[in-house]
């Protein structure tokens, strides 16, 4: 547990295409690690996470492969037939990140809190593991956003973890039904202000008060809107593009541990060292 203070990376993305397994670690799993700041004397830890969909043991396998592939420590936690751990604070705030993948953001809610780990996820948060997670995974950390858990059309979904006391939307480019379900919601009152995210696009929050610090991508032309709600205009809202950083597409080499991979200062200690 290295960050320095609590951080969330909110994305629609995380693996990727691999060159020989089928998936890889990409971009933006990799600024997840970037921002725990781990120690070069060891290997990053990721405890991958996949409630939302349904502890599928195939998406375990390649993310395990995955892992593997960047000298990264990977463990999985998993409710599905039970739970696989003895002691979920111990699993949790033994990681660097815990990254949370997608699928239904309500089912994923309902089996965190039967188990207490919205609560222990907190304890991490705020003690510096690093959370992150892509679509469900990103949606959850908020107080909501809009989801297709009940079914293809999406649905507003107002009772996430909070963290983050704004809103989110995901897969803006990819699903064109979502922006104007999230957006009439953040009109309405319905959801508090929030993001709209493209693929392959993440924010950086930090602090307690889950600030917005930056956007990110692991493409060119990948987008980040704030959606911002304005009574007494056309649509209820108002919205601000942001500026969105490209990241590397392969991490510089660090000796000693793995070719592909490095964890890089974080600049924002190096402006106030």
């Amino acid at each position: 547990m290295t960050a320095s203070e609590p951080t969330i990376l909110a994305t629609c993305g995380g693996l990727v295409e691999g060159d020989w397994d089928d998936s890889a670690y990409g971009p933006l799993l990799f600024e997840a690690i970037r921002l725990a700041r781990v120690p070069e004397r060891r290997p990053p830890r990721v405890l991958h996470v996949n409630t939302a969909g349904g502890d599928q043991r195939s998406v375990e396998g390649a993310e395990l492969a995955a892992a593997r592939a960047v000298g990264v420590e990977a463990a999985h936690l998993r409710f599905f037939p039970r739970r696989n751990v003895p002691s979920l604070r111990d699993a949790v705030l033994g990681a660097d990140v815990v990254w949370v993948s997608g699928g239904s953001v309500v089912n994923l809610l309902a089996v965190w809190r039967a188990h207490g780990l919205d609560d222990v996820l907190r304890a991490a948060w705020e003690a510096g593991v690093v959370l992150a997670g892509g679509s469900a995974g990103a949606l959850c950390w908020h107080a909501g956003g809009v989801t297709q858990s009940h079914g293809p059309r999406p649905a507003v979904v107002a009772d996430g973890l909070g963290f983050a006391a704004g809103s989110l939307g995901v897969h803006t480019d990819s699903d064109p039904e979502r922006s104007p379900v999230f957006r009439a919601a953040v009109a309405a009152g319905a959801l508090p202000d929030g993001v709209e995210l493209d693929e392959g696009v993440g924010i950086v929050l930090r602090g307690r008060s889950a600030s917005l610090v930056e956007a990110v991508t692991d493409h060119d032309g990948g987008r980040a809107v704030r959606v911002l709600r304005a009574p007494g205009t056309p649509t209820g809202v108002r919205t601000e593009a942001l500026p969105v950083r490209r990241l590397p597409t392969t991490p510089p080499p660090q000796p000693g541990w793995h070719p592909t991979w490095t964890p890089s200062p974080d600049p924002v200690d190096e402006e106030t060292a």
